[in-house]
């Protein structure tokens, strides 16, 4: 029977873990490809262009969005953030799970157009372990972490919109958690349409 692939978007607030995260779950899956996603913003020390994101112009990005290449964008603390969508359509067409770490306004948006999708929120055990976490990155001011902690605030208006929570304490335990929830979606009777289908004309034979 064909597999379906799954779509699993995993957001969070800056500082919670979420990219390392999303490293060791690609890593320790086989049938799992990361999108890599657009963005406007400068890269970090270590970052590679086309490796952690496709580093654009803001006049690149606009470009791709007048041209119906992305499949969510967001703007997020002045820059632009989004999803190429060749990539992705292609992938899942294959059966292949796709995991992509975007925003809040990207996350909802793909849940609009990919209702199957698993939309997973990552988030520290508390706001101070998330400032903390965020401080000892040694990447960003003050100034820009005090407006990442009141964007913190803003966010938590919408963890109710995902379908899943995830705490990231012990990466380990979040880590098996989040294998558990993919292996939950190909359990789901919609991502066995075809097994289902079959099943049930061969009962024909039992009425």
């Amino acid at each position: 029977m064909k597999r379906k692939g799954a779509l699993i978007v995993i957001s969070g607030f800056s500082g919670a873990g979420k990219g390392t995260l999303v490293k060791r779950i690609v890593n320790e899956c086989d049938n799992l490809s990361l999108s890599i996603s657009m963005t406007t913003r400068s890269p970090r020390e270590g970052e590679v262009n086309g490796r952690e994101y496709f580093f654009v112009t803001k006049e690149e990005f606009e470009a791709a969005i007048k041209e119906d290449a992305l499949i969510e964008h967001a703007n997020y603390v002045g820059n632009y953030y989004g999803t190429p969508k060749k990539y992705v359509e292609e992938q899942l067409n294959e059966g292949k799970d796709v995991i992509l770490e975007i925003e809040i306004q990207g996350a909802l948006q793909i849940k609009e157009k990919f209702n199957d999708a698993v939309l997973v929120f990552v988030t520290p055990p508390s706001a101070e372990i998330l400032r903390n976490r965020l401080v000892s990155r040694g990447t960003e001011t003050i100034e820009v972490i005090n407006n990442r902690m009141k964007r913190a605030y803003e966010e938590s208006d919408f963890i109710e919109k995902y379908d899943y929570l995830l705490i990231n304490d012990d990466l380990d335990i979040c880590v098996d958690r989040m294998k558990n929830l993919i292996d939950a979606f190909h359990h789901a009777p919609s991502c066995n349409e075809e097994f289902t289908k079959q099943f049930k004309e061969d009962l024909k034979a039992f009425k």
